[in-house]
């Protein structure tokens, strides 16, 4: 898809401009009711939606089929980031009426970083095709490691420990002991020092530089398109914010969602591996978008069917375990 500079520029006023509007209405910090996060979860999935029908009709529906694969690989790997953001915000202890504020500015970096692992990303594989084989390799070697951490129960995941950089920086500007409300720099002691809240603000947008390293392979090998990657990195990343209050609660019970994250990047890989045979001129198939499209929605929805069941079927158990706990109890008080 041939995208003119004219376009680049356009795309990137709209988004800013939708996350300029997102920013005012939250603008004063508040706890996010459920209604609050559905509306605008909602809202996302709809503008993404119109993206897609956009490229459909004034593009092709290549590029359409491309960003929507695009956006539900995207989509389905930012909810893993999740976990990652509630054990953020309960090491750095952040009020509920800070979180909303905490999440769209670590976004954002998230999203500025990210640009630039896209930008990268492009250039590497424009110069060098058997970079495809490598993301492929990775990807799979990805998809095995999560199998073996959701065989392992991911006790691993249990603690948020501060990358290097964010210690860095805690270290060079020093961090006040208290929160001081929106504000992100405050004077101490003469001192011009951090506040909790700008240094938890760097932790999320830092730490997504982690799953970056597989999430952008990942696009890359539905699409090489820059524009389709960046867009669906984008659309995927700004509904997270609100995700993360509605569905907060239910993260829990998503116990196959590494299962089958693990199966759509192992698909992603062998189709990048594919690819690359093909491209060295190997009469090999290549999987196009429709069948890539199915087999990420099929999986995503088989994922989260049995993860719901097995969340109900361990939620009985406890119940007949407590039950069961409290009979014994009561006869031994009724002995006594």
């Amino acid at each position: 898809m041939d995208v003119s500079v004219t376009l680049w520029v356009l795309t990137i006023l709209g988004l800013a401009a939708l996350i300029s509007v997102d920013f005012l209405i939250g603008r004063k910090p508040h706890d996010v009711s459920v209604k609050e996060a559905g509306i605008w979860t909602v809202v996302w999935i709809v503008l993404a939606a119109l993206f897609g029908l956009g490229l459909l009709f004034f593009g092709n529906s290549r590029s359409a089929g491309e960003f929507f694969a695009g956006y539900l690989t995207e989509k389905s790997l930012s909810v893993d980031n999740l976990f990652v953001f509630v054990l953020i915000m309960a090491k750095f202890a952040v009020p509920s009426h800070l979180q909303q504020r905490v999440l769209l500015v670590g976004v954002l970096i998230a999203l500025v970083l990210r640009a630039i692992f896209i930008a990268a990303g492009a250039a590497i594989l424009a110069g060098f095709s058997w970079v495809f084989y490598l993301f492929g390799a990775f990807l799979i070697f990805t998809a095995w490691k999560l199998i073996q951490e959701a065989r392992s129960g991911g006790e691993d995941e249990d603690e948020f420990e501060e990358n290097r950089l964010l210690k860095s920086i805690e270290k060079r500007f020093g961090v006040a002991d208290r929160y001081h409300g929106t504000k992100l720099v405050i004077q101490s002691h003469g001192k011009r020092v951090l506040t909790p809240l700008m240094v938890v603000m760097l932790a999320i947008g830092t730490t997504d530089i982690l799953f970056a390293l597989d999430s952008i392979p990942a696009i890359f090998g539905l699409t090489q398109d820059p524009y389709i990657v960046f867009t669906a990195n984008a659309f995927a990343l700004m509904g997270l914010r609100q995700l993360y209050f509605l569905i907060g609660g239910l993260l829990k019970k998503l116990v196959h969602l590494s299962y089958g994250l693990s199966v759509i990047l192992g698909f992603i890989g062998v189709k990048l591996v594919l690819h690359a045979l093909h491209e060295s001129g190997a009469h090999v198939p290549e999987i196009s978008i429709p069948v890539s499209l199915a087999v990420i929605c099929g999986v995503l929805a088989v994922t989260t069917v049995t993860s719901l069941i097995a969340a109900r079927r361990q939620a009985r158990r406890e119940a007949a375990l407590a039950a069961l706990a409290a009979r014994a109890a009561d006869g031994t008080d009724a002995r006594i």
